[in-house]
């Protein structure tokens, strides 16, 4: 199990030493997200700063672009990379892609399925000088000229991750993706039982299995070497679950926990502004689903256990990230990506 961090919030010039420092301590890959900035210039500051670490978006907003601008911006990230890039696309939600990006979201699950094969028929052709002939029913890629074909790299084959959190975005990955980036909001459970078979079913469709879907895990933990510190994260965690609760789109994971009136009450409290009073109404139950607890053991044991048995191939702690303004917190990082290195030595 490989162990990734997110991308520090810190200017862009920052960025290159942070990510050095991410790659000192031992981490895998980092991830940048598109919320207030693009995700891709923090992409390239880290990948001129490193040499090993792997660099992705988790995730960039697919239905923002256009797929032969996101195939340009993938293709040099993956050329000065030297091959580390993961390209991990999510479709957002229609409110956002409509009247905060301009674009169109209607069917979103089968249009970033031929979104993601469009991409992939304009990368043969940047890397073969393949004549373009491309249709499909929401994109198309029929023209280029050399002027405009930036040519072969030598690690041309780019790994695609698709974010989601419901079966039918898990079904579109397993047709086209290598990859799922895994929402906080879920449960080994939910994982094996709602989005594995969402994940086999897509991929028999493409003569594929399960097994060439890597799933990528960012899980809330509640960290404290004190009661009083696990309490407080405890807190922040239960805000931020309760946050997501309050919104539609995780309703089918809220509802397989037996948490769907809940889900309910909180949409209302978000509704009526009363949001100081939603963190009270996460339950127990709920909390232990999504998180593990340092106060059940070291996060590396519990994130073993949390997730064996599933395809989860890489982890992250939602919310925490190394930084060099944090002198304090590197031994605890070095013992969980120790931890980690661990249980990926041992045989299987």
């Amino acid at each position: 199990m490989e162990l990734d961090a997110r991308i520090p919030d810190v200017p862009l010039a920052e960025i290159g030493s942070e990510a050095r420092y991410i790659e000192w301590l031992g981490f895998d890959a980092i991830w940048s997200v598109e919320t207030r900035h693009d995700p891709f210039f923090p992409l390239l500051q880290a990948a001129l700063a490193t040499e090993r670490l792997k660099i992705g978006s988790n995730i960039a907003v697919a239905f923002a672009r256009s797929p032969f601008s996101m195939a340009m911006s993938a293709w040099d990230l993956q050329a000065t990379s030297q091959g580390r890039l993961l390209l991990g696309l999510g479709t957002q939600v229609r409110a956002h892609i409509e009247r905060r990006f301009s674009g169109i979201f209607d069917h979103p699950a089968a249009r970033i399925t031929d979104y993601i094969d469009c991409l992939r028929a304009i990368w043969h052709s940047f890397q073969t000088g393949a004549k373009p002939a491309y249709e499909g029913p929401f994109y198309r890629f029929r023209l280029i000229s050399d002027f405009f074909n930036p040519g072969p790299i030598p690690h041309p084959d780019i790994p695609v991750y698709l974010a989601g959190v419901n079966p039918r975005m898990a079904r579109a990955a397993g047709e086209v993706a290598q990859g799922f980036n895994m929402h906080p909001m879920h449960s080994p459970e939910y994982l094996r039982d709602i989005l594995c078979p969402a994940f086999a079913d897509g991929a028999r469709r493409r003569g594929r299995t399960i097994d060439d879907i890597d799933v990528v895990a960012m899980c809330f933990v509640v960290q404290g070497e004190s009661e009083a510190e696990r309490q407080e994260s405890e807190r922040e965690v239960r805000r931020q679950i309760a946050f997501y609760a309050s919104t539609p789109s995780y309703r089918t994971f809220l509802e397989f926990h037996g948490e769907g009136e809940a889900a309910q009450r909180l949409g209302a409290l978000m509704r009526e502004g009363r949001i100081d009073e939603m963190a009270d109404r996460i339950s127990d139950r709920l909390l232990e689903a999504v998180a593990v607890s340092s106060a059940d053991g070291d996060p590396g044991s519990l994130l073993r256990r949390r997730y064996e048995n599933t395809p989860v191939k890489r982890v992250s702690i939602y919310g925490s990230t190394p930084s060099t303004d944090d002198a304090s917190s590197e031994p605890a990082w070095r013992e969980l990506v120790r931890s980690l290195e661990e249980d990926s030595a041992q045989p299987a």
